[in-house]
């Protein structure tokens, strides 16, 4: 195929794509919000959170569900959020959320020159409860928070993994001829 003749049908299908996700976000927006428990979460300096204390002044919250520092995967996620992360928080109060100790955590967070907050979800059922979290470990994603009639429930959520929306470098990728071609990710380069 001619370039000219796969860039008009990379545009029409990229058109479509927009489209969807324009009914997947209405679909999102029409789900009735689950309701959350109250956790006591410790946060990367140790200090103690609440639900108040991660929302701050704003009405949501978006929780980055995070596996830790030892997966390679999660800590690129991580790394694009540090990039946007005053925008994002201009918006919404925004966490990271992993199972790790809190002192690793805020070691791991200064190697890699994270702005954002962090919490451990160590000690509580959080993960399981929000399905991020099994018997077999923790899964990448996002939730998105409200608090409604002095309850904070759930209003949205997304898993993350290779080729989705929140991870910017593998639509990059996807630029070039080959993909991703056995890409992973690592720690440093």
């Amino acid at each position: 195929m001619k370039y000219e003749e796969a860039a008009k049908k990379v545009d029409s299908l990229h058109k479509k794509v927009v489209a969807m996700n324009e009914e997947i976000a209405k679909v999102r927006r029409s789900a009735e919000p689950q309701a959350m428990k109250d956790y006591v979460f410790t946060r990367s300096t140790g200090d103690s959170a609440t639900w108040q204390d991660l929302f701050g002044r704003k009405k949501d919250l978006m929780v980055i569900h995070n596996m830790g520092r030892g997966c390679p995967y999660c800590t690129l996620w991580a790394d694009g959020f540090n990039g946007v992360y005053d925008h994002l928080a201009n918006r919404a109060a925004f966490v990271l959320a992993s199972p790790d100790k809190p002192e690793a955590q805020a070691k791991f967070a200064a190697s890699r020159h994270w702005r954002f907050p962090m919490i451990t979800y160590r000690g509580t059922t959080f993960a399981q409860d929000t399905g991020y979290g099994s018997d077999d470990g923790f899964n990448p994603g996002v939730s998105v928070f409200q608090k409604k009639n002095g309850q904070v429930v759930r209003v949205s959520d997304s898993g993350f993994g290779p080729g989705d929306i929140y991870c910017s470098v593998w639509h990059l990728f996807d630029l070039i001829p080959q993909g991703v071609d056995g890409w992973r990710p690592k720690f440093s380069y």
